[in-house]
């Protein structure tokens, strides 16, 4: 029983020894850490969805101009369809509806309660048009200059889930304007533009940018203006996420001449929002996309002035922060997307590796004379137990034999010059062993 547990110890030291085994761990313990690593750091999914708002809106427009641009990179970007910013905001912060993009209009979100959304950039102005029935207004020689010219109106202030029904209510406020003062109708932009043209509603609110294709719907509505936001730098010193726009005469339509004269307007800012935990590839795919989209956005704002951080509800994506200030990194400015996501997520676990394995490099000298260490420990191990039977008859055979295979081993062992009299040490001590058994014979 006790020789039996002296071979297996024996047989276990071999094995704990081996320098091939602990080389052997060494790489099966990079490969896990490999592994976790590359769990950790998951690639960006080619497809995603996006949350914009009704198909007749920049919104949605905007959305499929994206997908246009991402799909040219592998990308597959879903455009949905919603009832505006406050749906999106739903969309957006639910995690089980998969929406990872959303259009929100600035002004309309209070970021406390969505904590985890962050926002990528501001895309373009979207101003508050209102739009009005010159009749309506005779008494005022036919024109809305301010918003309490509204009591007594019939007024739509945009339909439930959209940015334009909060924005609406909050100028209103702002006015002194209560809801027993207007006869208030929420209604969707085609309803609005339905009852404004048979003359069943005053005055219509609509948060839109200058490009919607929406707007183009009421141009052909008789005797139909724009209102002149007389009081805008009021508006906007109060309510810091609006800003005053000046609107050229004729900027919607020279066909049409609207507006019929210089008018100044209200506009928030329309945000790209996402989840915080966005992937910092598709930052920057969004970014990039967006810029060349943004290009043709011309009609209140000035070339480069979009995509931009101003006017923003929820904080700003860390890797956006980068990327408008200093632009693409190396990998997406001069590699195909996919290849950078590839490039990048392999530098990412490779990085973090190199800092475990570069002080371990300064160790190898020591590690390696371990490894000699035992190496020539095993040997001497068995020069023991051969020493030890040197005085049974029975086994001085077989001690013979394994003596020889001790000196074959020996002589095939390498070493660097620094650790050659460990070795020559070791086969010195095999000469006495050997010796030993010659004068017992």
């Amino acid at each position: 029983m006790q020789k039996r547990t002296e071979n297996k110890m024996l047989s276990l030291k071999k094995h704990l020894y081996n320098p091939w085994a602990i080389a052997l761990s060494f790489l099966l313990l990079l490969a896990i850490l490999f592994g976790v690593l590359w769990v950790l750091i998951p690639p960006p999914p080619k497809t995603i969805e996006m949350a914009t708002g009704f198909p007749t809106g920049l919104y949605y427009q905007f959305g499929e101009r994206l997908k246009s641009e991402l799909n040219q990179e592998g990308v597959e970007l879903q455009v949905k369809a919603t009832g505006g910013t406050l749906d999106n905001l739903d969309l957006l912060s639910d995690p089980k509806s998969g929406v990872a993009f959303a259009m929100v209009q600035g002004g309309v979100a209070d970021a406390k309660k969505y904590p985890n959304l962050v926002s990528i950039a501001g895309m373009f102005y979207e101003p508050v048009w209102v739009w009005y029935r010159e009749p309506a207004f005779k008494n005022e020689t036919g024109h809305l200059r301010v918003l309490s010219q509204l009591k007594g109106k019939r007024v739509s202030i945009g339909n439930e889930g959209s940015g334009t029904l909060a924005l609406s209510q909050t100028l209103l406020k702002v006015s002194g304007i209560t809801e027993n003062d207007i006869h208030i109708e929420k209604l969707k932009p085609d309803e609005a533009i339905k009852k404004l043209n048979s003359g069943e509603l005053d005055a219509a609110f609509i948060v839109a940018a200058a490009e919607a294709p929406l707007l183009e719907k009421f141009y052909m509505i008789p005797g139909v203006r724009l209102m002149n936001f007389d009081q805008a730098d009021a508006y906007a010193r109060n309510l810091p996420y609006l800003s005053k726009v000046n609107v050229p005469r004729g900027l919607l339509s020279i066909e049409y001449d609207l507006p019929r004269q210089d008018i100044q307007v209200l506009a928030p800012t329309a945000t790209l929002v996402a989840q915080s935990d966005i992937s910092p590839a598709l930052v920057s795919l969004m970014l990039g996309a967006s810029y060349d989209i943004l290009k043709s956005y011309s009609r209140l704002q000035k070339s480069g002035e979009f995509p931009s951080n101003a006017g923003l509800d929820f904080p700003l994506q860390v890797d956006a922060e980068i990327y408008l200030k200093d632009g693409p990194s190396f990998l997406h400015r001069n590699l195909p997307f996919w290849t950078a996501v590839w490039v990048g997520r392999f530098m990412k676990i490779i990085i973090p590796l190199l800092v475990i394995l570069i002080p371990l490099f300064t160790y190898l000298p020591a590690a390696s004379n371990l490894l000699l260490k035992l190496k020539l420990a095993r040997v001497y191990e068995e020069l023991k137990t051969i020493d030890k039977n040197a005085l049974n008859p029975q086994l001085r055979e077989q001690s013979f034999r394994d003596l020889d295979s001790i000196e074959k081993r020996v002589g095939n062992i390498k070493v660097s010059r620094l650790d050659a009299k460990e070795l020559y040490d070791l086969k010195g001590h095999v000469g006495d062993v050997r010796n030993r058994l010659n004068q017992m014979r």
